[in-house]
């Protein structure tokens, strides 16, 4: 089957109708303002691109540590993840 693209609006009134061919392999492209924005793709896909993205991740970071670069606790990663960033920060 092969992709098809829809406005939100139209996602919203027919999810189900995409639910379903999600589930028979077809994905489907929302787009808001002719842009699009999201997808209702097969969870076999979603897996893949998660897996995917994860061993990307692994050899960026064994990259890094090949090279001697600089490595943190995961006490220091925490505290990088909660703390609030500072006013004016991007």
């Amino acid at each position: 089957m092969a992709e098809s693209t829809v406005t939100v609006r139209e996602a919203r009134a027919h999810l189900a109708d995409h639910i379903n061919r999600a589930e028979e392999g077809s994905p489907t492209v929302i787009t808001r303002n002719g842009i699009p924005v999201a997808a209702v793709v097969p969870i076999a896909d979603f897996d893949a691109l998660e897996e995917a993205a994860d061993v990307l991740l692994a050899r960026e970071a064994e990259a890094v540590l090949a090279e001697g670069g600089p490595t943190v606790t995961m006490a220091e990663l925490l505290a990088d993840l909660f703390t609030e960033p500072s006013e004016g920060a991007t």
